[in-house]
């Protein structure tokens, strides 16, 4: 497993600190919609940077998310450009924006368990019943 270099790290909370400002404020194209920046990952060498992005999209809309996903795609070197005049560094890394679907796999391993428990809880029911 890959050391987890502290720069690295640093720089990313950075550039997600700043992505999230500048996506809500300089971005302004109705078909974002509403998108929280959930993390970047960065390149050892801090070439690139990948972009975890989620949508407060209505769900089974996966619709909505793609298009913010090419809005966001359309807009990066703009945003890397806004990034480099606001982060004292010598070079800025390439933007690679991807969903995050933590959200929907919580939510669909949410329903399973409450799923599995009402399942157990009718079984048990039923055998308690047959004593």
């Amino acid at each position: 497993m890959p050391k987890d270099f502290s720069r690295t790290r640093r720089v990313g909370e950075q550039l997600q600190r700043e992505l999230a400002v500048l996506v809500r404020d300089e971005i302004d194209d109705p078909r974002i919609g509403m998108v929280s920046i959930s993390g970047v990952e960065i390149s050892r060498d801090l070439s690139h940077a990948k972009v975890f992005f989620s949508t407060m999209a209505t769900p089974g809309k996966e619709q909505d998310t793609d298009i913010s996903l090419q809005v966001l795609t359309g807009a990066a070197g703009f945003l890397r450009r806004l990034l480099g005049r606001s982060l004292a560094m010598r070079r800025v890394p390439q933007l690679h924006f991807r969903r995050d679907n933590t959200l929907e796999q919580g939510a669909y391993l949410s329903a399973l368990i409450d799923s599995a428990v009402r399942a157990d809880k009718h079984t048990d029911d039923d055998a308690g019943s047959d004593n």
